[in-house]
């Protein structure tokens, strides 16, 4: 099961009920954030999560309401002897990461090691995984070097062994091979993994960032569970580069994504339901992400 925990959904300037960007995620035994934006583990700690278990914190872009947080959740983390390591990735991490550590006097006594992720072109990159999920990035459109995220649990294959019998299969280490391999010769018959065994998909989720609307962002969602998107404004302007409402529900509609959460408010939204409804025009299943927002999905 994926659990998301919405920790802070305004932009900019911080209002009374809406911390800056931060996205706290766990997959089985796995903690990491997309964002930290200041006043983090503040909200960690009202949400009663676990901030010693974050292993990896994955920045969309260094503007600050996206990364201000990682000061004091470093020093934190400091102060309550952690020594296992801290991964921290985003577009040009390795200098704004030394930039952050070089502020103390004495650094952390854990290991932070910075990641760059690609933030030019327009390809999806792999840039973490391991035998559950992966994490993957591509190039979004902003003012700054800006990358977007997705969370992808890996596709599970289970074998009908009913199909199976009609090639003279059996569970066994046959089975097993036909698994790795995509087909296996038996009997002098070609048998393929698509003959026998139904793929259930994994869970999919994506996280825009700041970004206009583009196609790499698109790309990335398609067919998403969820698509958590910056919806800053009511209308998309070319001098903001950031994306309207309507566009976001528009892109969540073209790439036939399931739900579509709208985060990253401007603090001139009060009331965020004409942004809703603005959504919901062209997307029904929009929803208006607020501050501990919790969201858990089951792998299908």
């Amino acid at each position: 099961m994926l659990e998301i925990v919405f920790l802070g959904t305004g932009s900019g300037i911080p209002s009374k009920k809406r911390n800056h960007s931060a996205i706290w995620l766990r997959y089985e035994g796995d903690s990491f954030l997309w964002d930290c934006g200041e006043g983090t583990q503040r909200q960690l700690l009202y949400a009663r999560l676990n901030f010693m278990k974050i292993g990896r914190i994955f920045i969309t872009h260094w503007h600050a309401d996206h990364w201000a947080g990682l000061i004091g959740l470093i020093q934190t983390m400091n102060l309550e002897k952690r020594r296992k390591p801290l991964y921290i990735y985003g577009p040009d991490a390795e200098r704004f990461v030394s930039d952050i550590l070089d502020l103390d006097y004495w650094g952390p006594r854990f290991k932070i090691i910075s990641v760059e992720v690609p933030y030019e072109g327009d390809e999806i990159e792999t840039i973490y995984h391991t035998k559950d999920f992966e994490i993957k990035s591509t190039p979004v459109k902003h003012t700054v070097p800006a990358v977007a995220y997705c969370f992808k649990e890996r596709d599970r294959i289970n074998v009908d062994l009913s199909k199976a019998k009609r090639f003279g299969l059996r569970q066994g280490p046959l089975i097993g091979k036909l698994k790795i391999k995509g087909k296996i010769t038996f009997r002098g018959r070609e048998v393929s993994l698509e003959d026998v065994a139904v793929v259930r998909k994994g869970t999919k989720v994506v996280y825009s960032g700041d970004t206009k609307s583009c196609e790499t962002l698109a790309e990335l969602a398609r067919d998403a569970d969820v698509l958590i998107h910056d919806a800053t404004f009511m209308d998309e302007r070319e001098n903001r580069m950031h994306t309207g409402a309507g566009e976001a529900a528009r892109v969540a509609k073209k790439v036939g994504v399931k739900k579509l959460v709208l985060t990253h408010f401007s603090r001139r939204y009060i009331d965020p339901k004409p942004l809703e409804d603005e959504a919901k025009k062209e997307f029904k299943n929009t929803i208006i992400a607020k501050d501990f927002l919790k969201l858990k999905l089951k792998h299908k």
